[in-house]
């Protein structure tokens, strides 16, 4: 298959990508009411053929946590007050967000593990381990767009961009190119910024887009096929390999909370609050 459709469309939807997650970091308020207003695009997936309730609560996983982070945004950055406002900006409710992303990498690894893909399914299963606690290492600043910080380090967040990659590359080679731009996309965006703890609000507003983007007009199998690259060996390879680099960083994590040094490492010395 020719490799020019992707060379044109790829580097097109990924600054595509960037405007989004530039766009809604900086409008907190407007991004809480966008998402809602994406729900009621479902007419649309119905035609688009999503089917089975599989992929629909996926995208609802996805757009009602969505939704939720831009509510926590208002809450904490305007110091709303009521019962329901209180809730969503106490620290205990950052478990929350802890627990979608923990599920997240969960759903994926038990689905790597029934394709065999065990090495990336092990990385996955140890990602949710190094996965930094709530609420300590997690919050929505009150200063600079009231922000969504979760303290991943560099390194977790490449091994998580691999780890996603691989597990796309095995159960959906067709899109596996429109995943990696949205990864990239994810992964870039902090470095530019060179804070690695955005990596998450990232990752939350790049795969909202590209799920109903997908469910409303699913233009990827035309312009961004990449089934042809799919290589059994290849698969096997990437999948030890990034099981190879995340023993180290699981055995670095722990170490780090271990000897009390979790708090500096993995924030950078930036503090532990904004």
């Amino acid at each position: 298959m020719a490799i020019w459709p992707h060379i044109i469309s790829m580097p097109i939807y990924f600054g595509i990508l960037m405007f989004i997650i530039s766009f809604f970091r900086r409008h907190y308020k407007l991004s809480a009411y966008f998402w809602i207003a994406m729900l009621f695009t479902f007419p649309l997936w119905i035609i688009g053929g999503v089917e089975g309730w599989f992929r629909w609560a996926k995208i609802l996983s996805v757009l009602i946590p969505t939704i939720i982070v831009g509510f926590s945004r208002i809450a904490v950055y305007e110091d709303k007050k009521g019962k329901i406002w209180n809730f969503l900006k106490s620290e205990q409710f950052l478990w929350f967000f802890y627990a979608i992303l923990f599920l997240n990498i969960l759903e994926a690894t038990i689905k790597d593990a029934t394709m065999g893909n065990n090495f990336n399914a092990l990385t996955g299963l140890l990602l949710c381990v190094t996965i930094p606690f709530a609420p300590k290492f997690w919050k929505i600043t009150t200063s600079k767009y009231g922000d969504l910080i979760a303290y991943t380090t560099a390194s977790w967040n490449f091994l998580y961009t691999s780890w996603n990659a691989c597990f796309v590359y095995a159960e959906s080679p067709v899109y596996f190119a429109s995943s990696l731009t949205i990864l990239l996309a994810a992964e870039i965006y902090p470095i530019i910024k060179k804070r690695p703890e955005l990596y998450i609000t990232a990752r939350v507003y790049t795969l909202a887009a590209h799920l109903v983007l997908r469910a409303s007009f699913d233009v990827f199998p035309q312009v961004m096929d990449a089934s042809s690259w799919f290589n059994s060996d290849v698969l096997y390879t990437w999948g030890l390999i990034n099981f190879i680099l995340m023993v180290p960083y699981l055995f670095w994590h722990m170490w780090q909370l271990h000897t009390g040094k979790s708090e500096k490492s993995f924030t950078r010395n930036r503090g532990m609050r904004y």
